[in-house]
């Protein structure tokens, strides 16, 4: 009896939307097929899944024990969400190569059936970071007697969700700091930096509006400047790991000596970067806006004010936003620089997405009502890149190891 050969294994999920892109969040099922197509008869021991969702950290330091001595340490770390096995086809056992049991696959193309639940936890969303990631996949394995089996691993992204339209990420964040030059016995006049935005909850694709004043009293030529950065923080054995990633920048005019420059509402936009990660214990992504005033031959005054970037844009107008904003509209007005009543809607995809990404991207998701309006911005252009795209290019601002 001459067997058959394997032509193809795949896997392939039954998406919760219409755009053919595997998102899921904490409490979905997944579900989908395993595809096997064969040429010939083949006999099989089990066709078996095995899913999983990890975070994983890992980086090396090197160390010295002595005058000549030095050794590598390393830091792993690693939190598991879930871990769900099924046998789809065959026997659990598969460890002998006996001919009982077996099951025998005709030729052509089969498909099997899998399904199961993501925990009712909080899920940290899937990312690609310097020194850890957070993934969650799919494998096929084919067993056979006396043969190596055949393996297939596919991944699914996993969005924990954060509303922006929150009391704590709709307030306005805000600071003022001064800073003094010395030059031996000379002493000039200050430079001093007000800075103030709308909210701290933003999404990939809405521009941040930056309201600031910058007064430049001494005698140098000085530029105002913002911009976003991403920290990335990896915990392994009682260390943490840092690296920061420029996001976006701008740059303001020059300022010569008594001059002072005000921007009413200027403009940062954001591009499509992963959600904050904020519950994972071993991977934190934060982000921060930096306002700052670049002095030259000293140190930089700068403010750094806090932003959470979610996945449920801010509602237009809605009702959750309206109470908050009517509270704070009171308070709006700060050094004389007013923000806008109605804060600035998040823009659409097609605004912020490449052309390749949309060609390759399809209809918005339709599951519920607002990860459907998260799915129809920016926040998309993410999933692409995430899934089609290698790990971001780092511009490594400080890197630092604390206990």
């Amino acid at each position: 009896m001459v067997l058959g050969k394997v032509k193809s294994l795949m896997i392939s999920f039954d998406c919760l939307n219409d755009s053919n892109i595997p998102v899921y969040s904490s409490g979905d099922t997944v579900s989908g097929r395993v595809s096997l197509e064969v040429t010939g008869d083949i006999r099989v021991k089990s066709l078996k899944i095995h899913a999983r969702g990890r975070a994983k950290v890992r980086w090396t330091e090197s160390r010295n024990a002595g005058s000549n001595t030095a050794y590598t340490q390393n830091y792993t770390e690693e939190v598991e969400y879930f871990n769900h096995k099924d046998v789809l086809l065959g026997n659990e056992r598969d460890d002998d190569n006996s001919e009982e049991g077996l099951h025998t696959i005709h030729s052509g193309r089969h498909e099997y059936a899998f399904s199961f639940e993501l925990p009712q936890i909080p899920l940290a969303t899937s990312f690609e970071g310097r020194h850890g990631s957070v993934r969650y996949w799919v494998k096929a394995e084919l067993h056979r007697p006396w043969l190596l089996p055949v393996k297939l691993k596919k991944e699914f992204t996993v969005f924990e969700h954060i509303d922006i339209n929150t009391p704590s990420l709709l307030s306005p964040q805000a600071g003022t700091k001064e800073k003094t030059l010395c030059c031996w016995l000379c002493t000039s006049g200050p430079i001093s930096l007000s800075a103030k935005i709308e909210r701290k909850g933003y999404t990939p694709g809405e521009s941040i509006q930056i309201f600031a004043e910058i007064e430049n009293c001494s005698s140098r030529m000085v530029v105002p400047k913002a911009t976003i950065y991403q920290t990335q923080a990896f915990y392994a054995k009682g260390k943490m790991k840092e690296v920061k990633q420029l996001v976006a920048n701008l740059r303001g005019e020059s300022l010569s000596s008594g001059k002072t420059e005000t921007w009413n509402g200027k403009q940062l936009k954001i591009p499509p970067v992963s959600p904050s990660i904020l519950d994972c214990s071993i991977i934190h992504v934060e982000y921060s806006l930096m306002v700052y005033v670049d002095i030259p031959g000293a140190m930089d005054l700068f403010l750094n004010l806090p932003l959470v970037i979610g996945t449920i844009p801010l509602h237009p107008f809605g009702s959750r936003t309206s109470s908050v904003s009517s509270q704070g509209s009171m308070n709006m007005n700060w050094l004389g620089l007013t923000l806008p009543e109605r804060p600035e809607a998040p823009p659409s995809y097609a605004e912020v997405a490449t052309e390749e990404n949309r060609q390759s991207s399809l209809a918005p998701i339709a599951a519920f009502d607002d990860f459907e309006r998260a799915l129809q911005g920016p926040l998309f252009a993410y999933i692409q890149e995430f899934r089609f795209l290698p790990p971001p290019l780092y511009s490594e601002v400080g890197i630092s190891v604390r206990t």
